[in-house]
């Protein structure tokens, strides 16, 4: 349900409550949501702050200025009702009270006193060693209205196209950064009482305890407006009791169904065809791999969104839900409150699904269900913490020991990884020296001429970032590289044990020689494109 239908029902059920309060006192109740933005306001009858203090508002005066309407509201004291009455009798007025709720007199209040609103300067990214800009940023978030501290710090990570905020207890003062392009950046220093009003915040709207001795998850949405349009922003929050206080890391998902679509994330051509191989022919198993925040979790849900058909029944597991998708059965599973992967997908297997989704394998007993699902007409998909496609197998077989239905499941691994990418506008190209030339000619040694954008025997260019105010360290957005293992005879023989012991580097090796391109190799051939840098490709992998 989103959050206007939500309102809706909240101040229905308000009017209802106060047209049996209205009853009870023998006042006369009035709906006003068709016209409280619109009525005409009467000033000069009641000061500001005597409305404020008697909850009451005027609604309507004669024009012979005979008889006056108020609209009060359950928290009008009786004494202010009786001394208007009495005032207005002794002068020959007739005065009527007419009960409306509160959210109708906030309406009202709203345009009778317009609430002044302060304009405060967006947050900065600091560049290495800017103390000033730091500087400027925390007097910015120390001097924002305490009833606006928090939703301004999401609104500005949102602006700034951040991934994650994280909050951290120092001795002498709280540490805001936020890492935007997957780098993590010094945004403030906050002062002790802002830090008091975000917990409280999070508090209320994530259900995140302040006094908590145990790590804590909570998770909670925001509607952004910017530009005339709204977005809605989920947020995952993770608490962890330090020496100085919670520390806090929010993970900032900007919910917009329309961009996870396989067709956004600029996988190469060769690589997209393997997928939808996978696709067109669902079944079996197709595991991501990848460390926190590499993208797995936009890459299956695009991959979902292209097998959601009518034709077809999708239900996911997923401990929290990151993104709601249309047509789609999504499970949660709080794991901390003892629930688990395993036991959620056999349940979900009797509802005769032809996808699911399990959001992570992280125990035995997960791993053996997808694997049995995966090999009973259901495509499987999920994600496993693993560097590479070949280790993942080495990490699988020591979760559930050599498995010949393993091999005969799994269809297809993807090891993925997000670079920065460069800006094009402003980009600048450099020749490599010795050391970077053989680097690359040795990476990229046996790999087919045609996936290579250079001829690596002449002479051929590479880009370095150069700083601008869009792009305060020449990168802007990322770029996806994927290391993808299609699993055919040769691999699943390994898988099954039929030649010697499983090694990453024996089953990379046989890959690599079927034309697999690895995630040092895809990161390489992205910097010959210019759209990343060797250095940027060396930090992610």
């Amino acid at each position: 349900m989103n959050e206007d239908n939500v309102q809706a029902k909240r101040r229905e059920h308000e009017e209802q409550s106060t047209s049996q309060r209205s009853a009870i006192l023998g006042v006369q109740y009035l709906d006003t949501r068709e016209f409280e933005n619109e009525l005409p306001l009467i000033r000069d009858v009641l000061d500001i702050p005597v409305m404020y203090k008697s909850y009451m508002v005027p609604l309507k005066v004669s024009e012979d200025r005979s008889a006056y309407q108020f609209a009060i509201t359950s928290q009008t004291p009786q004494s202010a009702m009786q001394t208007m009455r009495r005032e207005y009798n002794d002068k020959g007025l007739n005065v009527q009270f007419i009960m409306i709720s509160g959210s109708a007199f906030k309406a009202f209040m709203n345009r009778f006193d317009p609430p002044r609103e302060v304009i405060y300067d967006d947050i900065e990214i600091a560049k290495d060693g800017d103390s000033d800009t730091i500087s400027q940023v925390s007097q910015t978030l120390n001097s924002v209205g305490t009833d606006r501290v928090f939703d301004y710090l999401i609104d500005q990570a949102d602006k700034l196209g951040a991934s994650d905020i994280h909050i951290e207890n120092m001795r002498d003062k709280i540490r805001v950064r936020m890492r935007v392009d997957g780098a993590l950046h010094p945004v403030a220093d906050l002062e002790k009482d802002r830090y008091r009003v975000i917990m409280a915040t999070l508090s209320s709207r994530a259900n995140i305890s302040t006094a908590a001795n145990n790590p804590q998850s909570g998770h909670m949405q925001k509607d952004i407006t910017r530009g005339g349009a709204t977005h809605l922003l989920n947020l995952r929050v993770e608490a962890v009791p330090t020496m100085y206080g919670q520390d806090v890391v929010m993970r900032l998902f900007n919910f917009d169904e329309s961009l996870l679509n396989l067709d956004l994330l600029n996988i190469p051509e060769d690589q997209r065809k393997q997928i939808d191989e996978v696709i067109a022919h669902p079944r079996g198993m197709v595991l991501m791999v990848g460390p926190t925040g590499s993208g797995k979790s936009t890459t299956l849900y695009s991959m979902l969104n292209a097998l959601n058909t009518l034709d077809k029944k999708l239900i996911t597991l997923e401990d929290p839900i990151e993104y709601g998708l249309t047509g789609i059965s999504q499970i949660p599973i709080d794991t901390t409150s003892g629930q688990n992967f395993g036991d959620g997908l056999r349940s979900i297997l009797r509802l005769d699904p032809d996808v699911v989704m399990v959001g992570e394998i992280r125990d035995q007993d997960t791993a053996k269900t997808a694997i049995q699902a995966s090999i009973t007409g259901h495509l499987v998909l999920s994600s496993f913490h693993a560097n590479s496609t070949a280790s993942a197998f080495s990490r699988m077989i020591d979760l559930i020991g050599q498995n010949p239905i393993f091999a005969t499941a799994i269809r297809l691994l993807i090891a993925q990884r997000l670079v920065r990418r460069l800006v094009d506008e402003t980009k600048q190209e450099y020749t490599p020296d010795d050391a970077e030339i053989r680097y690359i000619r040795e990476a990229l040694d046996g790999v087919e001429l045609d996936k290579i954008p250079v001829n690596l025997d002449g002479e051929f260019k590479l880009y370095k970032p150069v700083p601008s105010s869009d792009a305060p360290f020449g990168y802007k957005g990322r770029v996806v590289i994927m290391e993808q293992m299609i699993v055919d005879e040769d691999i699943q023989q390994f898988i099954r044990g039929d030649i010697g012991e499983l090694h990453a580097e024996a089953i990379e090796k046989a890959a690599k020689s079927k034309g697999m391109l690895t995630l040092e190799q895809v990161g390489i051939i992205a910097a010959l494109r210019g759209e990343t840098t060797l250095s940027e490709v060396g930090r992610v992998i």
